[in-house]
């Protein structure tokens, strides 16, 4: 006999992703200045990220959250020269053993002294911990330390760094900000085309994954998903509303300029690595019912005009940018397989009917603990420990 059909609700809960995310904490931003629709340029981008030659000491604070597990990760399946690898974490975490891909490792507890004799230190914890002791981390004779929160990203001291675009912003520093994991996707795709063609503004609409809010936001999501399912109340603390067979406009608070924190976080971390600070962009943030990958509909106007297929070719040969642009055979960017990728998908690119000549359209879909956190920071200190 046929197979019954397989009831949709159970099928979405099949198929979520299980993973792991980190939210983060930052400070009251500004409202976006207006633009001119003035062309502007980034400066070029490196080359390819190059390894660290010399082994070295790594040190990692928040070893045990999502980005410091992906972080060790990366380390490992990169081979990152490691010549040891140290856990740091509250007094009573220390003295536990924790394994990693590379090897069992005793976690120590954590003071400004003892994280100081590491090379390279990877902060994968709040805001508030990274603001009261990174600029010690990292004074002169301690390790570059690689800051994952947004406590330093808006610091006109502290360089906000993704390597494949700015690297050479960091020569000279040892503290260094990993920016927003919504905009490290979002320049991925954007970089190649501003160096090739200039850009006069950006409007950018995301679609962010349940586990942006961390691993409450997650269990709130699975466990209304099978609330409704099974035909019971689904209560939400993490999101402002429900998000099961929803979506939501609504990713950190509001400001006064109506933006929320999240929509500006990606304006002014756009600015600041594109050294652009007159770019307009305007950003859209949106919490969707899936549990990891971002995904972004992006428009952007550029200085020269160009052709979908120019643009493309461009795309093909950017490092960190995989092209999933098959329409035809129904492929296209899309979190169920971005999950687990290095390389931000980008796809759906067709010309914009409003800026004409001018105008490029594209859907882009990135991981974001590994491209938006865990392995840009390591790509940061690859970069910064070879030059």
């Amino acid at each position: 006999g046929r197979r019954p059909c397989p009831d949709p609700r159970r099928a979405m809960l099949a198929f979520l992703v299980p993973a792991l995310a980190v939210s983060w904490a930052g400070a009251r931003v500004a409202a976006p200045r207006l633009a001119t629709p003035t062309a502007f340029r980034p400066a070029p981008m490196t080359l390819p990220i190059s390894m660290a030659a010399e082994p070295q000491e790594v040190g990692v604070v928040g070893a045990t959250g999502a980005v410091g597990t992906e972080v060790i990760g990366v380390l490992a399946k990169r081979g990152f020269p490691v010549s040891k690898l140290r856990l740091f974490g509250s007094e009573r975490s220390a003295g536990k053993t924790v394994s990693t891909p590379l090897g069992d490792v005793v976690v120590e507890a954590f003071s400004v002294e003892t994280a100081r004799t590491t090379d390279v230190l990877f902060l994968c914890v709040d805001g508030d911990f990274a603001k009261a002791h990174g600029e010690a981390l990292s004074a002169p004779g301690g390790p570059l330390v690689i800051d994952n929160s947004s406590a330093f990203r808006m610091n006109p001291k502290v360089p906000l760094i993704i390597p494949e675009i700015n690297a050479g912003a960091g020569k000279g520093h040892r503290l260094i900000a990993n920016p927003n994991c919504t905009t490290a996707i979002l320049l991925m795709a954007l970089a190649p085309l501003v160096k090739l063609l200039g850009i006069r503004r950006a409007i950018v609409s995301t679609y962010q994954a349940a586990s942006g809010a961390g691993a409450p936001g997650m269990q709130e999501l699975e466990e209304g998903l099978k609330a409704k399912i099974e035909g019971k109340p689904v209560e939400n603390k993490v999101f402002a509303h429900p998000l099961p067979y929803n979506v939501i406009p609504h990713i950190d608070v509001f400001q006064d300029n109506g933006y929320t924190k999240e929509e500006m976080k990606v304006v002014l971390e756009t600015r600041k690595i594109f050294g652009l600070q007159d770019l307009a962009v305007s950003c859209t943030a949106v919490r969707i019912p899936t549990l990891r990958a971002h995904s972004e509909a992006i428009t952007i106007e550029t200085e020269k005009p160009v052709t979908p297929a120019e643009a493309l070719e461009t795309l093909r040969g950017a490092p960190g940018v995989r092209v999933v642009d098959d329409v035809a055979s129904n492929q296209y960017p899309m979190p169920l397989t971005a999950t687990g990728q290095y390389e931000v998908e980008v796809g759906r690119l067709r010309k914009n009917d409003v800026f004409g000549d001018n105008g490029i359209d594209m859907f882009i879909c990135g991981d974001q603990l590994l491209r938006g956190a865990a392995l840009n920071a390591v790509l940061i200190a690859e970069a910064l420990q070879a030059a």
